[in-house]
């Protein structure tokens, strides 16, 4: 018995030790293949290529549509934000997706909006549409007040409603950069229509001073919950979609912000309306409709523009998120299931959805398995023990030293956290990650995982603070 015993610990041992030795070396890859692309852009003359895309007669209209439901906090902020932007042609269309706060009268009031009469085409199917508002100080910003349908049918609402060939999706609680817009469409006009969606990068702006929707000094916050969040947007842009982006292979492009054409988003469907994680399921469809149409077309990473959004400080709020992100992973995936290690869908079936399966999906089994495992081996013989410091220093070079890493590259490519003291705080924080952040994140995903077995559908209720209010305002 004790033989069996001492077999059947060693294999999950072994299993979980492969599992990390692989994933460290998929992270590892992504980081040199992320490197060797920023250094490649690193001496280019960023400025003087936007002030050419600015006045280039190839650039494309944008609707930048603003999905809304209780955004009280920060709306004002996102939509000044959209005004400032230096792009050529935009309207923008506030979809107000049955709040039930004073989202709606504080839009009115800020930018004087008055009911119209409008005729647009219903090419997706949505909930009624109550109200359609026009700014009487900007005639290109548009309010839609609808019944409740979620965010994805909010989406789809504002995608109903725009007039150009391209659109942008950008969160309630969102602030662009003025030249964001300029950055995300270069790849899709550059490309001459080859590139049809582009996703840009996403900061955490909690902490920052905000006003009037413009991020006027980038700090970082206070809170340790916030901290790790930056970390967590540093190494996720920075290991997995810059390196997913240069090989057509990205399943996720912010809902934050990204810009899609209307085009191909309509043909192939739209967002969809019941699932829990519309963002990447959009994705997936695209690039799905592509492969069975046998189009060459690509879905592209940008990593300069920047998106600021409001990061969760309460645990409850963070652990509801992480479990609707992990929910919406799996449903995708299970969903567009036949894709996987399908030669017909190319590289997307047989490196991007085995890969999704194996580290986003489940991984935090592996992972919660492994931190298990260490405890056990505590009380267990020595060769468990063994074992388990072998595994322990894996999880901190998986956790703490690659997090190190993309921060250093990260630093050295963009300077958003100026100060050596906010880069030295980023680094002590990503020391301790793997002894309390890691095992939360992994138990909110396990809760994600068992939602989604259970068919529990749950969004949850993500309070806003608001922008100006976190920072000194001016």
């Amino acid at each position: 018995m004790e033989k069996f015993t001492e077999t059947i610990g060693l294999f999950f041992g072994s299993a979980i030790l492969i599992y990390m030795l692989i994933v460290i070396f998929a992270y590892t890859f992504m980081l040199v293949i992320a490197f060797i692309h920023i250094r490649k852009h690193y001496l280019l003359d960023k400025e003087e290529a936007d002030e050419e895309n600015l006045s280039s007669i190839n650039m494309k209209p944008i609707s930048i549509i603003v999905p809304a439901y209780n955004e009280e906090a920060g709306i004002l902020d996102t939509v000044h934000s959209l005004l400032s932007l230096r792009f050529p042609q935009t309207e923008v269309i506030i979809v107000n997706d049955g709040s039930t706060d004073s989202t709606q009268n504080k839009l009115i009031q800020e930018f004087k909006f008055l009911e119209v009469e409008k005729v647009y085409r219903q090419e997706l199917s949505t909930k009624p549409v109550k109200r359609i508002f026009q700014s009487a100080v900007y005639q290109g910003v548009w309010l839609i007040e609808k019944e409740n349908g979620g965010k994805a049918d909010a989406l789809n609402t504002g995608i109903n409603f725009a007039r150009f060939p391209y659109f942008c999706s950008i969160d309630g609680d969102s602030i662009l950069n003025e030249k964001s817009l300029l950055k995300v469409m270069n790849p899709i006009i550059s490309s001459d229509g080859e590139v049809i969606a582009a996703g840009g990068n996403v900061r955490i702006a909690n902490g920052s001073i905000v006003h009037s929707g413009t991020v006027r000094k980038t700090q970082l916050a206070k809170n340790s919950l916030v901290l790790m969040q930056v970390i967590e947007y540093l190494r996720a842009f920075m290991m997995g979609r810059i390196s997913f982006s240069k090989y057509n292979l990205v399943l996720i492009i912010s809902g934050a912000f990204s810009v899609f054409s209307k085009e191909w988003t309509v043909k192939a469907g739209g967002y969809a309306a019941n699932s829990i994680g519309e963002d990447m399921e959009l994705v997936v469809k695209l690039h799905r409709y592509l492969k069975e149409n046998k189009l060459k077309k690509r879905i592209e990473f940008v990593p300069d523009p920047v998106c600021w959004t409001e990061a969760p400080e309460k645990l409850s709020i963070l652990r509801k998120q992480r479990r609707r992100w992990h929910q919406g992973l799996i449903e995708s995936l299970w969903k567009h299931k036949r894709i996987t290690l399908n030669p017909k869908y190319g590289a997307i079936g047989m490196v991007s959805f085995p890969y999704f399966w194996l580290v986003e999906c489940l991984g935090p089994i592996f992972e919660l398995g492994g931190y298990l495992y260490i405890i056990a081996a505590f009380f267990l013989g020595e060769i468990y023990f063994e074992f388990a410091v072998l595994l322990a220093l894996l999880f901190i070079l998986y956790g703490s030293v690659l997090s190190i890493a993309s921060l250093l590259l990260d630093a050295w490519n963009k300077d958003v956290y100026p100060t050596k003291s906010d880069l030295f705080r980023l680094i002590f924080m990503s020391l301790t990650e793997v002894f309390w952040y890691k095992p939360l994140t992994l138990l909110w995903r396990m809760e994600g995982l068992m939602f989604f077995i259970i068919r529990r559908k749950e969004w949850g209720n993500m309070q806003r603070i608001g922008h100006s209010s976190k920072g000194q305002s001016i």
